[in-house]
C-alpha cells in the first residue's frame, strides 16, 4: 500500500511539473479571437503570427491561445469572458464583431485587430491616428470612390443595389460610403436590407431586373448565402463586386480588394511592438495604399460577361 501511494505522489508531481514546465516557456501569452474561419480571417492570422514569429516570438516561447467564434457573436461574448479571466499579454480581434465585443469588454489588455473595415464608424476607435484607448490594428479599408470608378471601367453602371444587414458595422459602413458618394460617380445607391436568409430569394428577383450591378458588403448573413446570391445575378447578367477578397474567389465577379495577409501583416508589426512596449494608443490604424483589383473568370463565362480591354488592364489577379 505504501508503494501504491508513493507512485501516486510521483506522477501527481511529474503532472505538476509538467504543467508548470509547458507555462514556464511562454514568455508572452497571446489569444486569438477570430469571428469565424472565413479565409480572409485565418489568411490575416498567418501574416500576424508570421510576422511575430520574425521578431522572435515563435510558438517555441510563446503561448497561443486561437479559438473562431464560427460567426455567432454570443460565442463572442463568451470566449471575450474567457480571454478577460487569463493572464494574457496581448489579445488579437480577427473582423469587426470579434473586435468591437473585445474592445467593450476589456480594457486592461491590449487588442490589436485586423479585417476590421472601419473601426471609428463601427467605434472601436476614436480616430484612425489614435484610438484613444487599449486598441490599435489594421483596416481592410477600400475607398468606395475606387470600386465604383472600376466598375464604370467595366461597364456603365446607373444603378448599384447594395446588400446589407442591418446592425452589421462594417456592412452598414459601406454602404454609408456608397451613398456619400453617389452624385460624384452618377450612380444611385440602392440599398437592400437582407434579416433573414429566407430574404435573398425573396428579395433578390425584385430587385436585379432594375439594376446595372449588385454590391456584396461584409454582412455575414449575406456571405453566407453568396453562392446564391452571385447566381441569381450572373443569369440576371447583373455583375457582382466586392471589397472582400475570400468572396470572388467565391463567386463574386470583381473585387477591389485590400490584401489579408498584408493586413495581417501590418498588425503583426503593431503587436510586435506592444509586446515590446509601445501603447496601442500611440500606433496609428493603418489602411493599404494599393489595392488588387481582382476578377472571376468563371462568373465571366457564366454570365457572358464581355470584359473590356482598359478593365483588364487594370486586373491585378485573375481566379481562373
Amino acid at each position: 500500500m505504501l508503494r501504491f501511494h508513493k507512485s501516486c505522489l510521483v506522477a501527481v508531481i511529474v503532472i505538476a511539473v509538467t504543467f508548470l514546465s509547458v507555462n514556464a516557456w511562454a514568455e508572452k501569452r497571446i489569444g486569438v479571437l477570430m469571428f469565424s474561419e472565413e479565409a480572409r480571417y485565418l489568411v490575416a492570422t498567418k501574416g500576424i503570427k508570421d510576422k511575430l514569429a520574425n521578431a522572435g516570438y515563435k510558438e517555441s516561447n510563446t503561448y497561443y491561445h486561437i479559438v473562431s467564434a464560427n460567426a455567432n457573436k454570443a460565442m463572442v461574448v463568451e470566449m471575450t469572458q474567457a480571454f478577460a479571466r487569463e493572464k494574457l499579454d496581448l489579445i488579437i480581434a480577427l473582423g469587426t464583431s470579434s473586435t468591437t465585443i473585445l474592445a467593450k469588454e476589456i480594457k486592461d489588455v491590449p487588442i490589436v485587430f485586423s479585417v476590421v473595415y472601419d473601426p471609428v464608424e463601427a467605434g472601436i476607435a476614436k480616430s484612425w491616428k489614435s484610438s484613444g484607448n487599449n486598441t490599435t490594428g489594421s483596416s481592410t479599408f477600400v475607398p468606395m470612390g475606387k470600386v465604383l470608378g472600376s466598375l464604370k471601367l467595366l461597364r456603365p453602371i446607373k444603378k448599384l443595389a447594395v446588400l446589407y444587414t442591418a446592425g452589421e458595422k462594417n456592412s452598414e459602413a459601406v454602404l454609408k460610403n456608397l451613398q456619400n458618394i453617389q452624385m460624384k460617380y452618377a450612380i444611385k445607391i440602392i440599398p437592400v436590407v437582407v434579416a433573414t436568409g429566407d430574404d435573398i430569394n425573396l428579395l433578390l428577383p425584385e430587385v436585379l431586373p432594375s439594376v446595372d450591378g449588385l454590391y456584396i458588403t461584409g454582412s455575414n448573413l449575406v456571405n453566407s448565402r453568396i453562392a446564391t446570391i452571385v447566381d441569381l445575378a450572373t443569369r440576371a447578367g447583373v455583375v457582382t463586386v466586392s471589397h472582400l477578397e475570400d468572396l470572388v474567389e467565391k463567386g463574386v465577379l470583381v473585387g477591389v480588394c485590400a490584401d489579408s495577409y498584408a493586413m495581417g501583416m501590418i498588425a503583426g508589426e503593431k503587436a510586435v511592438k506592444i509586446l515590446r512596449g509601445a501603447k496601442p494608443s500611440s500606433l496609428s490604424i493603418e489602411v493599404l495604399n494599393k489595392f488588387d483589383v481582382i476578377l472571376n473568370m468563371k462568373t465571366a463565362k457564366a454570365g457572358k460577361f464581355t470584359i473590356p480591354s482598359e478593365f483588364m488592364k487594370t486586373v491585378t489577379r485573375k481566379i481562373e
